[in-house]
């Protein structure tokens, strides 16, 4: 008797949860995907492979909610994911869904915790107020000192490829982020472009490819099953040694601002990020102030590093957009070799529809996740429903024709110098609304200072490894929660001669 009564038993509560899920599956068939759905994983089976697969995938499906009209689904287990690229239908969605996914984002939540970027409302908003006088206009100007140190010692590292082979510029830009974020963020000198291969650096790229993985593999997400991979043991591993710089760092500025008797002024604005959340009122733990170091460093780190090193291959495939850059730098800084600075900055309008345009095409975050808590109803006639999540496509957003055109897939920077845009969510490569990025500015800016310095003293060239027919065509990307290029961003320099682009 017992067990026909559990077989009732489980066949009603099945029943009563496939009754309530009722809107989901809705949604689902309305806005469809186009390929088959299983149990347990739904359509998660469309990322396994490698992260070039894994991007692929997102690209696939950011054209089909464009073919949807700016909408369509994805069941990642038994999670539906409404999938939204359409400007208008982004706006709403960004400022009525701000809690971030939380089925995706626990596993970044392993190495960031509750750090701004991925925080729970609750927790986020009052942190990035202590954050956002960090990157103000009036900090981010002063920050251009540091940005163009940095940067010329980037440049000068690079003489050893002058006139040579194919090279990662990869490894050079994001060691020069990563010291330009720690100074203006931390106040610190860490030097990692003359220690190079850093280990935090080299920790976190580890942490991220493995949780990128783990994120878009619902069989994944137990951790006992996690823990039987070959990834679980290098994944502890360089969290430890991470946790490790950073809880240091941590305990020396306490120290030091204990020492100095320092007491909390929020209108200091000699004052770091991390010396106000250390003598912020009620005090942050060290756990809570490594969560936000981290957060904002391997953000700073790697959205800067990703942007500019793709504007820098574009550059190589496009030489007389990369002359009308170098023009334009030769009349702010009348070829001098001087030092950049903040008042250099807005008139490098042309620079900047270059950056804009190359962050257009490749969106160093090209997805988020959101999940929604209430119902919502979009302009389209769509309705979200509590207990479904988000993924807002930027890519596709980027590619709208209705906004951007029949040459979406066109490099052209003068798009945006055409005059302002038809939506305001139509360009999103800091995100939109009240989580958008908050070191937008400092991006452009710090991307701005190293093309300045980069592209006064050398000509970026294509890699020799890319046959000619083929330097046009749209570069092979992967997804490691940023997007990156799968030949690591290669490329030549050439030194330029009295201030000409060698012929």
């Amino acid at each position: 008797m017992f067990w026909p009564l559990l077989l009732l038993a489980a066949a009603i509560a099945l029943a009563q949860y496939a009754w309530r899920r009722r809107p989901l599956y809705e949604f689902a068939r309305k806005y469809p995907l186009g390929i088959p759905t299983y149990p347990l994983i739904g359509q998660s089976y469309i990322f396994a492979g490698t992260d070039e697969d894994r991007m692929n995938a997102f690209i696939k499906m950011g054209y089909k909610a464009l073919q949807n009209g700016g909408t369509s689904s994805l069941w990642l287990g038994p999670k539906l994911y409404a999938v939204i690229s359409e400007p208008e239908l982004l706006e709403v969605v960004s400022k009525t869904c701000l809690e971030k996914d939380s089925m995706t984002m626990k596993f970044l939540r392993l190495i960031l915790g509750n750090g701004l970027i991925f925080a729970p409302v609750k927790i986020w908003r009052p942190r990035r107020k202590i954050m956002a006088p960090t990157f103000s206009m009036k900090n981010l100007h002063e920050f251009v000192t540091v940005f163009d140190k940095q940067s010329r010692f980037m440049v000068s590292q690079l003489r050893a490829h002058d006139g040579g082979g194919d090279f990662s510029f990869w490894e050079y830009v994001t060691s020069y982020t990563f010291d330009a974020i720690c100074e203006t963020v931390l106040g610190m000198e860490l030097n990692a472009q003359k220690e190079r291969h850093h280990l935090f650096i080299e920790a976190f790229d580890v942490i991220i490819q493995i949780l990128s993985k783990r994120m878009l593999s619902p069989w994944l997400y137990w951790d006992w099953v996690f823990r039987l991979t070959s990834n679980y043991k290098p994944f502890i591993e360089q969290r430890t040694k991470g946790y490790a710089f950073f809880d240091k760092i941590i305990s020396d500025r306490r120290r030091e601002l204990a020492e100095q008797g320092t007491d909390y002024d929020p209108k200091d604005r000699n004052r770091t990020f991390l010396d106000m959340m250390i003598l912020a009122p009620g005090g942050y733990t060290d756990i809570e102030l490594r969560e936000e170091i981290i957060s904002i460093v391997c953000a700073g780190t790697d959205t800067s590093a990703v942007g500019t090193a793709f504007v820098a291959l574009m550059l190589s495939r496009y030489p007389r957009v990369q002359d009308k850059v170098y023009e334009e730098l030769q009349e702010v800084f009348g070829g001098s070799d001087r030092p950049v600075t903040w008042q250099d900055l807005p008139r490098l309008k042309y620079m900047e529809a270059v950056i804009k345009e190359t962050l257009r095409l490749y969106p160093p975050a090209p997805v988020v996740v959101r999940d929604v808590h209430e119902t919502v109803a979009l302009p389209n006639g769509a309705t979200l429903r509590p207990g479904m999540a988000l993924i807002l496509h930027f890519w596709a957003a980027h590619r709208d024709t209705k906004y951007w055109g029949d040459d979406v897939e066109q490099f052209r920077p003068e798009r945006f110098l055409e005059g302002p845009l038809k939506h305001p969510a139509q360009f999103v490569a800091f995100s939109y609304s009240q989580r958008n990025c908050i070191g937008g500015n400092y991006a452009i800016m710090s991307t701005k200072t190293n093309l300045s310095n980069l592209l006064r003293r050398y000509e970026v060239l294509p890699p020799l490894s890319v046959p000619p027919d083929q330097l046009l065509a749209p570069f092979r990307v992967k997804f490691d929660v940023m997007m990156k290029h799968c030949d690591n961003f290669e490329l030549r320099i050439r030194s330029r001669h009295n201030g000409q682009r060698k012929k």
